[in-house]
């Protein structure tokens, strides 16, 4: 039996773990993706908003040829290619990737993704290993809450 929580693409069970948390089912079809800016957007998944303790994941899709700019984290990172091919930027080296390669990119490395294609779309699933990951980007060395920008935070 499920519950409709007032999110959309959030349907929170009647199941709870131990600590009383329920588990929740995120349908990524029924959710907003955040727009990012530079052809990228967002659809954050688990967060502290729907009850994890302890990382975060979601989903971002870029357009053809678009990039998030270089960056860093305060926290590892896994990155899947679930669609498109890319070329990964892992501290100033480049990898081809395409459809089911991962990244491991432990924290404080210079990285990003860029979509290879000049018509297809790229879709990247993402995990971050706390709650609390940031992004610095190395060009302007801004600093931003992963969960504030992608609308998650609980503040």
């Amino acid at each position: 039996m499920t519950t409709t929580d007032p999110a959309p693409g959030h349907l929170v069970t009647t199941s709870a773990g131990d600590d009383g948390r329920p588990a929740v089912v995120l349908k990524s079809g029924e959710i907003t993706p955040r727009q990012r800016g530079g052809g990228a957007r967002t659809i954050p998944l688990v967060s502290q908003q729907v009850g994890a303790k302890d990382f975060l994941n979601g989903i971002t899709m870029f357009g053809p040829g678009a990039a998030i700019p270089e960056h860093i984290h305060n926290c590892d990172e896994s990155v899947l290619i679930i669609r498109g091919s890319a070329v990964a930027h892992i501290d100033g080296v480049e990898y081809p990737v395409t459809v089911g390669d991962n990244s491991f990119i432990p924290a404080g490395i210079a990285h990003f993704f860029q979509n290879t294609s000049d018509t297809d779309e790229l879709h990247i699933f993402w995990t971050y290993a706390s709650v609390d990951a940031n992004r610095t980007i190395v060009a302007t060395g801004v600093t931003t809450r992963i969960d504030e920008e992608h609308g998650t935070n609980l503040t």
